[in-house]
């Protein structure tokens, strides 16, 4: 016999509570699947649907509105004695945001798909997350009894999106063209479905045997890759005994050296106990997630918060999974951050949220009015502040709008819905911009905004108005020229008086602006020069083209004064209208913002998004293949950031929602011919 490779018998199942993310690409059918697990499990008499509007999961007004995800769903139900959170992530990646901050806190995951190629690179971008973060996935191959292909031929078709093997636990029982059941692989049963009800054993014979053979040896082979007795058992063919079957499934699991693959019709609800069954047979518990996270030993209760929402009148809510001890209410925790607080109440998150006097390890729940945590942050009933997780950042920001209240006695509540907004989701940013005259929001694309608008006309009562960020142009000049600037008034009394000559020539691009002074024998008095640069720059706030005027060298020559109408207001006017003055003889040029630009694609898309590129004046600089991604693309280029604003939108549309892209500025260039013409224009009319 060779060498068994397995590591020392695992548990039937580990203790505790369970906490299991549902993840999937966008409509994969994650709802519908809460809903079908809540109704088998006895926590709702009947499954509802999105289409009627009634499910338990993405039940806020945006999300039944665009019938999709638009953040977390978390309940907690019972399966034979044992408690299961189900946490249900949005599927667009729009949203994703709140999936990467609940998936540290679970225990597994359940990939919810279809047979649908054109979702493969969604597909692909969950199943990274789930890789890199080493955590344990189960495929639940959704919609099985509309499948119009072999259940084999949908996972050669899935498999490019797992870097770990796909290995089919089950196979359809084919009744012609229609799934009336499945082979369990492992149990070496066969079942037939029933709507709504449980699956019936039947006997396993003729070609449904046959198939099961094949089926079952091809997962056998993919276990013993990693099992070097089970390897000899079969070249030996000798049958291997159940229970090490299943050993090792859930070992592999654990290990993250296979994902196990379900079928199953959500909808129908066929399928659903087999998962749960599998789930509570074969998924680690809290032990091992407080393993990987690198929880450390000890008596203080620690808890990760991975979700953050405030309720119009309960206050703040932090859900949160308790990794280790117990938290009781009212006690004081101290977050990662080093700030300590008492908290308000626990609330179970089964359907109803029941208060709780105390939560325990590996127990799921929200705690009231924890001011001090944040989303992504750990906290400790002890007196020094735990360490933080090593989590990433928020993804950068792809799109923005600029946002103003229409009655302005909101302005004040704008600035404080939003501040909520983005703690609830870091993937939002708002920044007061003074030159778009309002708060600049900043998202992942057009819905994750649109559904922060909603949130504030719907929860908080503020209506916005909105419209795209300004563009930074700029404006420069070719020709130096020699001008003299004088302002002169008499109204009675002291009068005004100033007078300048200035030089005014180009600099290098970038070198930005500078002021020299030359005057000599005092025509201009020393402690008016400081007046004067005061008013060139006034004068190059708004050039002749209408935007700011940059890399430019000022100097003053010469000029005049009077000894009693003389003062800083005088020189810094006639200074003013100097440049002004001078300004449009000195052949201006308009400059736009140039971003460097990164496109993340599949590569079957990388042809279309040359062609967007170079439609929006973009400069392809260069592609490759995406390191550690088979099947992508990173496509370089330098691109205006006049053509940035809504490139996300048909960069989604032509990489089926899985393109991205991250850009930086990188200098300004001219724009000349009828371009500059049409943005001077329309600079003026909305000027």
């Amino acid at each position: 016999m060779g060498q068994d490779l397995r590591s020392p018998p695992i548990p039937f199942k580990p203790g505790g509570p369970r906490c299991i993310a549902l993840v999937g690409p966008f409509q994969s059918g994650k709802t519908t699947l809460l809903e079908a697990i809540l109704a088998r499990t006895g926590a709702i008499p009947k499954a509802g649907s999105v289409e009627a509007g009634n499910t338990i999961g993405d039940a806020t007004p945006e999300a039944r509105a665009h019938r999709m995800g638009v953040g977390l769903t978390t309940v907690t139900t019972t399966f034979m004695g044992d408690d299961y959170t189900f946490i249900d992530c949005p599927g667009s990646v729009e949203f994703a945001q709140d999936m990467r901050a609940a998936l540290p806190a679970v225990d597994a995951a359940v990939v919810v798909c279809e047979a649908d190629e054109r979702k493969l690179p969604q597909l692909q971008l969950i199943l990274r997350e789930l890789e890199e973060l080493h955590i344990p996935r189960f495929l639940f191959l959704n919609k099985i009894d509309r499948a119009h292909q072999r259940v084999r031929e949908t996972l050669a078709t899935l498999q490019p999106a797992s870097r770990v093997p796909l290995v089919l636990r089950q196979i359809p029982i084919w009744n012609g063209d229609l799934v009336a059941g499945f082979v369990d692989l492992a149990l070496e049963r066969a079942f037939v479905y029933r709507e709504h009800k449980a699956s019936e054993v039947v006997k396993l014979d003729g070609n449904d045997l046959d198939r099961e053979k094949e089926a079952r040896f091809s997962m056998l082979e993919k276990l013993a890759d990693h099992d070097d007795a089970l390897m000899e058992q079969l070249l030996d063919d000798i049958a291997p005994p159940a229970d090490a079957v299943f050993d090792d499934l859930a070992r592999e699991l654990r290990e993250g050296l296979i994902c196990p693959v379900l079928i199953g019709s959500a909808i129908r609800e066929n399928g659903v106990l087999r998962l749960m069954k599998a789930l509570r047979h074969e998924a680690p518990g809290v032990a091992d997630t407080a393993r990987r996270l690198g929880v450390p030993a000890g008596k203080d209760a620690l808890a990760y918060i991975f979700k953050t929402s405030h309720l119009q009148h309960g206050g703040k809510l932090s859900y949160a999974r308790i990794l280790r001890g117990q938290i009781d209410d009212g006690a004081t925790v101290i977050a990662s951050s080093g700030e300590s607080g008492r908290l308000s109440g626990i609330l179970a998150l089964t359907h109803g949220g029941d208060k709780r006097g105390h939560a325990n390890t590996g127990d799921t729940v929200a705690l009231g009015k924890l001011d001090v945590v944040k989303t992504g942050e750990v906290c400790a009933t002890g007196k020094a502040a735990p360490d933080a997780l090593q989590l990433g950042a928020a993804p950068s920001p792809v799109l923005a709008m600029v946002l103003a209240s229409i009655d302005r006695k909101d302005d004040v509540k704008l600035g404080q819905a939003l501040l909520r907004l983005t703690e609830e989701d870091p993937s939002l940013n708002s920044i007061n911009g003074a030159q778009s005259h309002g708060v600049v929001l900043w998202g992942q694309g057009e819905m994750h905004l649109r559904v922060a608008v909603e949130r504030l006309r719907d929860r908080f009562g503020i209506h916005v108005k909105s419209h795209p960020p300004a563009i930074g142009y700029r404006e420069t000049i070719r020709k130096p020229v020699t001008h003299r600037g004088k302002h002169k008034k008499q109204s009675g009394g002291h009068g005004q008086f100033g007078d300048v000559l200035l030089e005014i020539g180009p600099q290098t691009r970038g070198e930005g602006f500078a002021f020299h002074d030359k005057v000599v024998g005092g025509a201009v008095p020393r402690n008016y020069i400081p007046a004067v640069e005061e008013g060139v720059v006034d004068g190059l706030a708004r050039g002749p083209l209408g935007f700011p005027v940059v890399d430019v060298k000022v100097t003053l020559t010469d000029g005049a004064y009077h000894s009693v109408d003389s003062s800083d207001q005088a020189f810094r006017t006639a200074a003013r209208i100097g440049v002004s003055e001078a300004l449009p003889h000195c052949q201006p040029v308009l400059l736009e913002p140039i971003h460097a630009v990164e496109i993340v694609c599949p590569s079957d898309a990388t042809a279309k998004i040359n062609a967007i590129l170079s439609g929006r004046r973009g400069q392809i600089i260069g592609f490759d293949t995406r390191e550690g991604w088979t099947g992508w693309d990173v496509v370089r280029a330098q691109l205006p950031e006049a053509e940035i604003g809504d490139l996300i939108v048909e960069l989604r549309s032509a990489t089926a929602g899985a393109g991205s892209f991250t850009g930086s500025f990188d200098h300004m260039a001219e724009v000349n011919g009828r371009t500059a013409d049409q943005i001077v224009a329309a600079h003026r009319v909305a000027a």
